[in-house]
């Protein structure tokens, strides 16, 4: 007798689909799970999407930041510090569903952490926690597949990071085998908030609207309203880290979801 496998919803493509629906650019915003103190994503997560967030990137912490700038390396230090495991960064994630209702969450990290943990093991953990998709920051496509054998038969997408320097032929394969959206980042190099957005980033969307139907977020140095408003001319979503994540440190932690909100509610458009 088979068991069957509960899957995720596909509340990403319902969300894009929503947002597109709408005519406006959507939302995706990070957060370092652990950090400014530990339980911090479950006061501050669904603050963010009262005031506009469309999904919410859980990061999970690690020691070797290798893509992150300045200020999401120290908060994952404070993660760290804090105690933050794989294990935390699943339940925070199952934790929340309740609270945001539909709303996509998305894990980002590192893939050592993810091979640790044990690939079947972390596939079915993700469903069971109602993550609705991945981003692995360190793992390209040609490495990808044995990921992708686990996590489909839940439902569960791996979404494709590419860069400007990304080949046509990684290009290809990556949407290939990931699902959600496609992150595209603005930038050659680490995250952080920028004056403005990068040509290579938009020129970036254009190469990859060739090749998948999947919605398109740009990442990487969004930090203003009107950044927001030009990726969205390109792109179905803004992807923010650094502005958040500074702001969430930024003063006492019985105060960081106030600020949370408010960063997000400029992004959006929502601000008074």
């Amino acid at each position: 007798m088979s068991t069957q496998i509960a899957t995720v919803p596909d509340r990403i493509a319902a969300k894009f689909a929503s947002v597109k629906a709408e005519g406006r650019p959507g939302l995706v915003m990070f957060v370092t799970v652990g950090h400014p103190y530990k339980d911090a994503a479950l006061d501050v997560v669904p603050r963010l999407v009262e005031a506009g967030a469309d999904a919410i990137e859980l990061g999970m912490p690690f020691s070797d930041p290798i893509g992150e700038g300045p200020v999401i390396q120290a908060s994952s230090f404070v993660a760290l510090q804090n105690g933050v495991t794989v294990r935390d960064c699943l339940d925070t994630a199952a934790a929340l569903r309740p609270r945001v209702g539909e709303t996509p969450l998305i894990l980002m990290g590192y893939y050592n952490p993810i091979m640790s943990f044990g690939l079947s093991e972390f596939a079915a953990a993700c469903a069971e926690a109602t993550v609705d998709g991945l981003i692995i920051v360190d793992l390209p496509g040609s490495e990808a597949e044995a990921l992708v054998s686990e996590l489909d038969p839940y439902g569960v997408r791996l979404i494709p990071l590419l860069a400007p320097t990304s080949t046509d032929e990684s290009i290809e394969l990556s949407v290939s085998l990931g699902g959600g959206f496609v992150y595209c980042t603005s930038v050659v190099g680490i995250t952080g908030a920028r004056s403005e957005v990068s040509d290579r980033g938009l020129d970036l969307v254009a190469r990859v609207r060739q090749r998948t139907d999947l919605p398109i977020a740009v990442g990487f140095g969004i930090s203003r309203r009107e950044h927001v408003l030009e990726v969205g001319k390109r792109a179905d979503a803004a992807a923010v880290g650094s502005l958040l994540v500074r702001a969430l440190a930024d003063g006492p932690d019985e105060q960081a979801a106030d600020r949370g909100a408010a960063v997000v509610a400029e992004l959006a458009g929502r601000a008074q």
